[in-house]
């Protein structure tokens, strides 16, 4: 049994009986407990030279299984590098506001949204770059739902080609992206989708976004250097991680859970401790109908 597993064992109740949460939650904490328990099956395997026989417990295949997460990431991984154009990438990111976050968590529909103001932003820039060619650019995205910290944040990390495909089948190289146009762009698709969906008791919300944003949302989109041999690498760690991984869990008191991550800002170690479990759960772990999206 790995620490994580401990963990959710001795809160199993309390989160089931008095956090309540959601049914995709519970059907993922349940398959992680169980994951490689003897009694929940296995596989017998026996060598045809000297008969010895093994028996392999069923894994739970689930993203949110510290285990079975890295498995998925790696088959994940493998499987999207073939789908990818030789070409040099980009990794890119979306933020949005932090007024915002508040919608996402109480409605987990409007996530779609920041998928639909991806895509329009990402074909919107290319298609500039020549009306009449109608660049089509390679991207793959993923929503992360939290923080290197697990705090709720949404977000999409995008992978896209430094390049696109005309109409007539004719290749454009693409070195510059538009920060500016991807900032404000962003920006107001997110917001447009966000009102469509939830009416006009958001208008204030969106006043408030443009007033406070007048630059747009940040969006990080400098080069990186990501070549088609490292490009596997950018898929792995960003498209199906596990929420956290054991080695990040530096220990457990029964009442109180240590872990620590690398800001982004500084790359220094930040240390927590503190019951965590009702926030983790609240905050890093997304609906199963979500799906990783590639075009």
């Amino acid at each position: 049994m790995n620490i994580l597993q401990r963990i959710f064992t001795d809160y199993y109740e309390e989160i089931k009986y008095t956090l309540h949460p959601r049914d995709s939650e519970m059907e993922n904490i349940d398959k992680m407990l169980n994951c490689g328990d003897p009694s929940f099956g296995g596989a017998m395997y026996v060598c045809t030279t000297c008969h010895n026989m093994k028996f392999v417990p069923f894994r739970c295949k689930s993203r949110f299984c510290p285990t079975c997460g890295v498995k998925y990431s790696q088959e994940r991984s493998t499987r999207m590098a073939f789908k990818l154009l030789n070409c040099t990438h980009r990794h890119c990111v979306f933020t949005i506001d932090e007024n915002l976050r508040e919608f996402f968590l109480k409605d987990r529909s409007l996530l779609d949204c920041l998928f639909h103001s991806v895509n329009s932003v990402i074909s919107r820039m290319f298609y500039k770059m020549n009306k009449s060619k109608n660049f089509t650019p390679g991207f793959i995205m993923v929503l992360h739902t939290f923080g290197r910290d697990l705090k709720w944040n949404p977000h999409i990390h995008c992978l896209i080609s430094e390049g696109g495909y005309s109409d007539d089948g004719f290749w454009r190289n693409v070195k510059h992206f538009d920060y500016t146009f991807l900032r404000n762009a962003f920006r107001t698709a997110l917001l447009n989708e966000m009102e469509s969906k939830i009416g006009s008791s958001f208008k204030k919300v969106k006043a408030k976004c443009y007033r406070e944003h007048q630059q747009g949302f940040y969006v990080y989109a400098k080069p990186n250097r990501c070549d088609p041999k490292t490009v596997t690498k950018y898929i792995g760690r960003y498209l199906g991680r596990p929420v956290i991984a054991t080695s990040r869990v530096d220990s457990y008191t029964g009442d109180l859970v240590s872990f620590h991550y690398n800001r982004h800002e500084d790359d220094q170690i930040n240390t927590f401790k503190k019951p965590f479990l009702s926030w983790i759960l609240s905050n890093a772990l997304s609906g199963t109908s979500l799906k990783n999206i590639s075009r």
